[in-house]
């Protein structure tokens, strides 16, 4: 089996010794960027399974990056952001990151979150024949193939956003906590703020083009129903 292929782009050298040193030492295949359009570049040359994306980058920020990125691939992004720049975590989840840390940040809790990914990543492609279509009154969902469609138009997800709909979906009519779609959609206990969730399902109705299809349970969660 191939090594899955990570890519970092951060213009903190100190970063990257301690981060290459993690990834080689689980056997990934990497590529370090120290700037923004040398990332861009990377993405589309070395294709990685995750992108470890800083938001403060030179030449070209990372959420601009992403905004690009994004336009062209649904590569899993993780973003770093500073502890204290509330904002960027928003804004990137909002552009389209899968997820975040906040620097500092514990390598090991980084290499835990790749590793959730990869296995996210492996379990979407070896969906099977068992895994049937999901045909509702306006939207049709293929979980083998990912994707979507809102009457006949095919709709773009990215990883997280096609994972968040299916387990709604999967559930139709019963309400999911933010709890239970991060364990559905991120596959490991996660640890940040349940907002990554809210951002995510705005982002997805908003591709989706129909608030109803999503509705919002105060205090509790989420809910699909297409009638």
């Amino acid at each position: 089996m191939a090594a899955a292929k990570i890519l970092l782009i951060d213009d903190e050298p100190s970063i990257h010794s301690v981060v290459t040193a993690y990834l080689k030492a689980e056997g990934y295949e990497y590529f370090s960027a120290l700037d923004g359009p040398g990332g861009l570049n990377a993405a589309r040359i070395f294709k990685p399974d995750v992108i470890i994306l800083d938001v403060m980058l030179p030449g070209m920020d990372g959420i601009e990056l992403l905004a690009a990125l994004r336009r062209e691939s649904n590569v899993y992004v993780i973003m770093l952001t500073a502890r204290s720049e509330e904002t960027d975590k928003i804004v990137g989840l909002s552009v389209g990151a899968d997820d975040y840390l906040t620097k500092p940040f514990s390598p090991r809790e980084l290499i835990a979150r790749i590793k959730a990914a990869l296995r996210r990543i492996q379990s979407t492609n070896s969906l099977s024949d068992t895994t049937s279509t999901l045909i509702f009154s306006h939207i049709r969902i293929d979980p083998s193939e990912r994707r979507v469609w809102v009457e006949e138009r095919l709709i773009d997800l990215t990883t997280v956003e096609f994972d968040l709909l299916v387990a709604l979906a999967q559930h139709n009519g019963m309400v999911l906590s933010r709890e239970q779609l991060l364990e559905k959609a991120w596959g490991y206990d996660y640890f940040g703020d349940t907002r990554v969730v809210d951002v995510h399902i705005g982002h997805l109705r908003q591709k989706l083009e129909d608030e109803r299809f999503i509705e919002t349970i105060r205090g509790v969660g989420y809910r699909f129903e297409d009638k």
